[in-house]
């Protein structure tokens, strides 16, 4: 994968997710309480294990010995740690050079089984991860009666450069 489409990619997921963060914020607590869990687990989800690829990637211990928590952390602490994961991974991605890409990375997966994986299919997979949880939440959301934001990756590269609607 060319690091300039990774680099867009990371950037359209910061993009995603931020729209689901405020989406996810305008549910209802006491009417959508179930979504409103629900919603939080995902993301609290999607961040361990972002937290955890992030560790491999600077081979240093993961911080989670698992994807899941009994307690989930509040939808601004969430928050707070997918804006900071969302911008490592930008920064890493914007100074990762062409030979590093295919150098693989050997690691134990939470469950125990080992993997190995290059820097670039680590952040493909993140990309790709949060693709999978949002749309998650996207059903959260309608079942909350939420707006349920438009998260595509076509909705954000025409938004970002619109005069591609033009062409």
């Amino acid at each position: 994968m060319e690091i300039s489409l990774l680099q867009k990619a990371l950037e359209y997921k910061c993009w995603a997710d931020r729209r689901t963060l405020d989406a996810v914020g305008t549910i209802d607590p006491i009417s959508g309480a179930a979504s409103l869990a629900f919603a939080r687990q995902q993301l609290n989800h999607m961040v361990r294990v972002e937290e955890n690829f992030r560790a491999r990637l600077q081979s240093t211990p993961e911080p989670h010995p698992s994807t899941h928590t009994d307690l989930v952390p509040s939808l601004q602490a969430l928050d707070q740690r997918l804006t900071v994961s969302n911008q490592w991974l930008a920064a890493y991605a914007s100074q990762l050079q062409t030979d590093q890409v295919h150098q693989t990375r050997s690691f134990t997966f939470v469950d125990g089984l080992r993997g190995s994986m290059t820097p670039t299919e680590i952040l493909f997979h993140i990309v790709n991860h949060g693709t999978y949880h949002r749309g998650a939440i996207g059903h959260a959301l309608d079942l909350a009666g939420a707006k349920r934001p438009a998260d595509t990756y076509t909705v954000f590269i025409h938004q970002l450069e619109p005069h591609r609607r033009d062409a």
